[in-house]
């Protein structure tokens, strides 16, 4: 039995990571640390927990004396650290929010790791969640990143994240803390925060808002289902190397555009199989029999955004046996599924202060 602690929980992959473990290893005592900022949901979490072998903490991984204390109270075998700030539009626009918590939150997270294991670092693991931004922007023939490739991140966060990235492994050259990364593609699923463009375009479609594209939708992405992620990192977590990184990848590259095409043909699908759609969600267009690939529209291009992400995960396949088995068609219907039935976790989102800061930034009503 292990104990482990959680950072980000509540947020996307901390809660379905979360899910995961508890599913796959019942007997082991979680802590879910989370400030519960906007993209955190307690609601995510709330049935897994328990107090007992479940426990939630809202609390800031950058408030060194509580982590501290947490790492006295609870004696943590494993740290899987997902919190992060993630969204690459704000942090164009509030940059200091994610070095604050990206680098900063880390290192007191290190560090508290560091003191608590001091006299023995058996059977203790500090895995860090990151990303595949941290390798920049690919050109269309480049092959894709490995896990040797040149860190050349273009975005305030993803340059954030190569901080943590580089804290992460100095910690485990200098102090020999054992740590393993993880750099991950693009992940959707259930409880993504709906900015991020799957969820983004899966509720303006069934609302009849306007699907905002950025540029001429040509920007390509590797998509991940988010519960192969999880099952990824737990592998990693019981068999990965000390001192190693792993690259996660989906397997399908793929433009935005297409991915907003193929979101919008399962739609309506779901409105021509199911009569109680177009009651729902009269606004749609496919309420009306047309479809809902008349809301896309091409908006100004974010700055600085990146072309193309590809990875190679053959590391982790040829190491420990791993590569994700979700297809892109079942992933993205899996996913308009959850969405369609669970309107009141969305809908609590669009209606709160964060929905008018969605709606501000993309410049459309959302």
């Amino acid at each position: 039995m292990s104990t482990l602690l959680i950072t980000g929980g509540a947020g996307f992959i901390g809660a379905n990571f979360v899910a995961y473990w508890r599913r796959s290893r019942p007997a082991d005592r979680i802590v879910i640390l989370d400030a519960l900022t906007y993209a955190g949901n307690f609601d995510s979490v709330a049935p897994l927990c328990d107090d007992h072998t479940c426990k939630f903490i809202r609390g800031d991984i950058c408030d060194a004396a509580a982590v501290q204390a947490l790492f006295r109270k609870y004696d943590f075998d494993v740290v899987a650290h997902f919190a992060a700030e993630s969204h690459v539009d704000r942090s164009i626009y509030a940059s200091q929010v994610f070095t604050r918590t990206n680098v900063q939150g880390t290192h007191v997270l290190l560090d508290a790791a560091l003191t608590a294991w001091k006299s023995s670092f058996d059977g203790r693991r500090f895995h860090h969640i990151s990303t595949d931004e941290v390798f920049g922007s690919l050109g269309p023939d480049a092959t894709p990143w490995t896990e040797l490739s040149r860190y050349d991140p273009k975005s305030p966060y993803a340059a954030s994240k190569a901080a943590s990235d580089f804290l992460v492994r100095s910690y485990a050259h200098t102090h020999g803390l054992p740590v393993t990364i993880t750099n991950c593609s693009n992940n959707y699923g259930p409880y993504q925060f709906p900015e991020k463009l799957i969820p983004l375009m899966i509720l303006n479609a069934v609302t009849g808002q306007k699907l905002p594209i950025y540029g001429d939708g040509g920007n390509i992405r590797d998509w991940l289902f988010v519960e192969d992620h999880c099952a990824a990192i737990a592998l990693v977590l019981r068999q990965g190397r000390l001192g190693e990184t792993y690259n996660i990848g989906g397997g399908r590259q793929i433009p935005n555009i297409e991915i907003v095409g193929l979101l919008c043909d399962e739609i309506d699908r779901r409105f021509a199989e199911n009569q109680s759609m177009p009651a729902r969600f009269p606004d749609c267009p496919a309420a009306n029999g047309e479809s809902t690939r008349a809301l896309m529209t091409f908006v100004k291009d974010r700055p600085g955004h990146d072309r193309r992400y590809a990875i190679c995960a053959d590391k982790l396949a040829h190491e420990l046996g791993f590569r994700a088995d979700t297809n892109l068609a079942d992933g993205l219907a899996r996913t308009i599924d959850w969405y369609l039935a669970n309107e009141a976790w969305w809908r609590r989102i669009q209606n709160g202060a964060h929905g008018d800061w969605i709606k501000l930034h993309y410049g459309v009503e959302t």
